[in-house]
């Protein structure tokens, strides 16, 4: 009882933590759909998805290990651990800043200005990314939640700022300096700042881990970027804005699917070292309660969201968006059970199986996504989509009840006292 009052707790605060996040991200996208229109906001789009592929290289190569190996550990070794994750995350950030500015100077007009303020937003994205990890990977929710709402506050001037200059450089510069904020107050909340001088020894440590994880991660956010791209040389890049926008309809829980990790995996990762049998069973929650509430989200869409609402949510992109919602609903229902099972795939370590799912799912989506735009456009390309999704859940849920047939019992009888477990949560720095 002591151990599911404890799960409940930390989910507790994984969920708030997530609709922090969630509501910020959907008014942040609203806002800027709003201000900026179709076409505009479809580069946008592009910037944010491009964000999106580094921000999975920084969880592949710095916190999904931190994750994996960390959690619940002693409060020393945990804190040595974030230090030295979160410098990697700072450094990615660099490497891929200098990297944007570039291709955004060469490329010139709208759409490299930007790639420049993408360049130079990177690193504070990255590294207030690197606090929550830590925070969750110590049990310690309440902190990360904390943390986003800093940013949320701090958000609120930025973007009318932004909406006074009217371009895309400012919302993106806006959404990237108030991480800066959080990332700031994260060092605070950790009593640590980032070990840039401990990257080249957390990389080595992780070999056996980051490297799998890198490929896993670039591969699923890399093939959204294709699928974007593709969509826009097909289609047009107001059908980006359209798939965007579809995309914020689903928002609230796309954002608790993409940062479920956060606590998914450090909480399978404590069911695999109690009982490795419950892992199963954990996985088939997690997945179906996320389906169950998707599902029901996109009833509430069609049924309550007619084209006076959607215009005043969405404006101009609503006429088009709406009709991707019975694909996107679908897409985001069996990208749920593909959360649970990857989960579990996580807390047992075993990168190779996990690595294998995701070529396989990513193959499959890009395929699906670009092979619906040639067919039908932004509306093809999320029923391809939809389609891809389902196949891979089956690929997931397949290898993790053969990872865990070949999991050793003997694997999951090392533990470490939970020290975080039984601090008071209510206590932060």
């Amino acid at each position: 009882m002591a151990g599911l009052r404890g799960m409940a707790r930390r989910l507790t605060w994984g969920l708030a933590d997530q609709a922090v996040s969630s509501m910020t991200n959907f008014a942040v996208g609203v806002f800027v759909a709003r201000e900026l229109g179709v076409t505009a906001f479809g580069i946008f789009s592009l910037a944010w998805v491009t964000y999106g592929v580094v921000i999975n290289v920084s969880r592949g190569l710095a916190t999904d290990p931190l994750v994996v190996r960390f959690s619940g550990v002693r409060e020393a070794t945990w804190r040595a651990a974030v230090g030295r994750s979160a410098g990697t995350a700072f450094a990615v950030g660099l490497a891929f800043g200098v990297v944007s500015l570039f291709v955004g100077m060469a490329i010139g007009g709208m759409l490299g200005s930007a790639f420049v303020a993408l360049g130079i937003i990177l690193p504070m994205l990255l590294t207030q990314d690197a606090w929550r990890f830590a925070f969750f990977a110590a049990g310690l929710g309440k902190r990360a939640f904390l943390n986003d709402v800093v940013w949320g506050i701090a958000l609120v001037p930025a973007m009318f700022l932004a909406a006074e200059q009217g371009s895309v450089v400012a919302f993106l510069l806006a959404w990237g300096l108030t991480a800066g904020v959080a990332a700031i107050y994260g060092c605070v909340q950790t009593g640590t700042l980032p070990r840039w001088s401990g990257v080249s020894s957390w990389l080595r440590d992780n070999r056996d881990l980051g490297p799998r994880y890198l490929v896993e991660n670039v591969s699923n956010s890399g093939s959204s970027q294709i699928r974007m791209y593709g969509l826009g040389a097909i289609a047009g890049v107001a059908s980006v804005g359209t798939v965007r926008g579809a995309e914020l309809l689903m928002g609230p829980f796309l954002a608790v699917l993409m940062g479920l990790s956060f606590v998914a995996v450090p909480e399978a990762a404590r069911v695999l070292r109690r009982d490795a049998r419950r892992l199963p069973l954990f996985c088939v929650i997690l997945g179906g309660g996320q389906a169950a509430g998707t599902l029901l989200w996109g009833l509430s869409l069609l049924v309550f969201l007619n084209d006076r609402l959607g215009t005043m949510v969405l404006g101009s992109v609503w006429y088009t968006a709406s009709l991707l919602i019975v694909p996107a609903t679908l897409g985001v229902t069996n990208a749920s059970f593909i959360t649970g099972a990857g989960a579990g795939l996580r807390a047992l370590g075993n990168a190779r199986r996990s690595m294998r799912c995701q070529l396989i799912s990513s193959a499959a989506y890009v395929t699906g996504g670009l092979g619906g735009a040639f067919l039908g456009g932004a509306v093809g390309s999320a029923w391809g989509v939809a389609a891809a999704t389902a196949f891979g859940a089956i690929v997931y849920w397949h290898q993790l009840f053969a990872g865990l047939r070949a999991h050793r019992p003997a694997e999951v009888t090392i533990t470490e006292p939970d020290v975080h477990e039984s601090r008071d949560e209510s206590r932060t720095t």
